[in-house]
């Protein structure tokens, strides 16, 4: 992985998306922090609790598209990316460096189709090193945890399959994910366009 920029501050920024100054995140940030005794275990925490707390709209039937943080804490739910969203939030409310990461991946549904997959990379100060978290949701064939030596997502591109990684560690969402997000009136509809994010972040 490479950071797309050498300025770590651009990595805890707030944006319109990743709005970790609404109230909602704050108490959300407040409730979280209680207890933890280091920064790893409070980025276990937080992590854990979208992973786990935080439905993936697939997996419930949800056809509502949340793609802002402070939504996809609100309504509870979100798809991969719009988890990816309120992880970044949540760390970077503590000024924890968090980035966007994005693999292409085959279909559950149609092996023969690709889409997009969207997670974070977190860095460790303690470690000096970026390690990838995914707060997709586990399921039956999904374990992602969390660990500062081996890295469990929910889906290891398989090569073979004509998957990949993108390799780099992005300071903002894709602007192409958001603004399809932010159109799509459902979860149908932003199904139909999601190609042009794969396009817009791979040469498919």
């Amino acid at each position: 992985m490479k950071a797309e920029s050498t300025n770590i501050q651009d990595y805890i920024k707030r944006t319109d998306v990743i709005d970790y100054d609404n109230e909602l995140i704050l108490s959300k940030c407040h409730e979280l922090e209680n207890g933890t005794i280091d920064e790893i275990d409070l980025i276990k925490k937080i992590y854990e609790f979208v992973r786990d707390e935080i439905s993936h709209s697939g997996d419930i039937g949800a056809q509502e598209v949340t793609y802002k943080a402070s939504e996809v804490l609100g309504s509870g739910h979100g798809i991969c990316c719009a988890k990816s969203h309120l992880l970044a939030a949540l760390l970077r409310s503590f000024s924890i460096p968090t980035g966007f990461c994005y693999q292409n991946l085959c279909s559950d549904n149609d092996a023969d189709r690709k889409v997009l997959h969207g997670l974070n990379a977190v860095y460790l100060k303690d470690f000096g090193i970026w390690i990838r978290l995914d707060a997709r949701g586990n399921k039956e064939g999904v374990d992602a945890q969390f660990s500062t030596h081996e890295e469990k997502i929910a889906w290891p591109i398989n090569k073979e399959l004509g998957e990949e990684d993108n390799e780099l560690i992005y300071t903002d969402p894709n602007s192409t994910v958001i603004e399809v997000m932010r159109r799509s009136k459902d979860r149908d509809e932003l199904w139909t366009y999601w190609e042009l994010c794969l396009k817009d972040l791979f040469d498919t």
